[in-house]
């Protein structure tokens, strides 16, 4: 079974190598607190700046939770997450799903295309699953606009 990726698109007031900064180095900034998978609200974000790197997420006690790894870093154009959170929610080392990222330019700002690919990798549940991210992912889309358009 092949599912039709998740791909969404929204333009920012900001350059693409400012767009991507503001989305990779300041995700925390715009992320809004207690959306998050951790069992209390985040106090920051991560996504290490190089293909290896963690994607992750830390509470006020110190306590990290991954939601995934960086498989691309390519600063203004393109960044390439796995995505290994379950159905349930749930780190999974075993998992691999991929959110990309690109930054194209549009007039005076940039294009932010994001796409969920390998969605068929979530098993039984993926159909459900899927609904429900391609729901989340335009809620977070906006919440990044209105971040990167306050901050050009």
């Amino acid at each position: 079974m092949t599912i039709t990726p998740i791909v969404r698109t929204v333009t920012v007031k900001a350059p693409p190598g400012r767009a991507f900064d503001l989305f990779a180095s300041h995700i925390a900034d715009w992320w809004p607190r207690g959306q998050t998978v951790g069992k209390t609200p985040h106090v920051a974000l991560v996504i290490e700046p190089h293909a290896g790197g963690k994607w992750f997420e830390r509470d006020a006690d110190g306590v990290e939770t991954q939601w995934g790894q960086v498989l691309a870093w390519d600063p203004p154009t393109r960044l390439l997450l796995a995505w290994q959170l379950s159905t349930s929610w749930a780190f999974d080392p075993n998992l691999h799903t991929e959110v990309e990222l690109t930054f194209t330019p549009d007039g005076n700002g940039t294009r932010v295309t994001h796409t969920h690919r390998n969605l068929e990798q979530f098993g039984t549940d993926a159909i459900t699953h899927v609904a429900s991210l391609g729901n989340g992912w335009p809620t977070k889309l906006v919440q990044f606009q209105t971040f990167a358009d306050a901050h050009p």
